[in-house]
């Protein structure tokens, strides 16, 4: 929990919310000062909150066409805490499954890392 008694998986369902809503400025509130953030085939990872929030601003271009989360799956709670998204998108109309690992400390997103299939996500491009 959150020194405001919210547990860390409703922080990380409210991510999402905002993330639907596309309201960067209220996902990366939850988001600590020198968080990083980690997604396979990055040449770089994105550290603190300010270099995160600006990638947020082009998130279109990183996604593939047509990408739409179907439903999203919290497992755990506390110090970290698990999203499955079932997904799909315009070149996989089947879908797919990926992971985010959020890692907390001070009850807020200190790590954001997700987990692909690597060569699935190349091909969805």
């Amino acid at each position: 929990m959150d020194v405001t008694g919210i547990s860390t998986a409703a922080i990380v369902a409210r991510g999402w919310d905002a993330v639907a809503r596309g309201d960067w400025d209220a996902l990366v509130a939850d988001y600590t000062e020198d968080m990083v953030f980690v997604m396979p085939g990055q040449d770089d990872v994105l550290a603190g909150r300010a270099a995160f929030r600006a990638a947020l601003d082009g998130l279109g271009a990183l996604l593939p066409g047509g990408f739409a989360i179907d439903r999203i799956r919290q497992i755990g709670d506390g110090a970290e805490v698990v999203s499955v998204l079932d997904w799909h998108c315009d070149r996989l109309p089947g879908g797919s499954q990926l992971a985010v690992l959020f890692r907390f400390d001070g009850g807020k997103v200190a790590e954001e890392r997700w987990f692909v299939d690597t060569e699935q996500w190349k091909a969805a491009f």
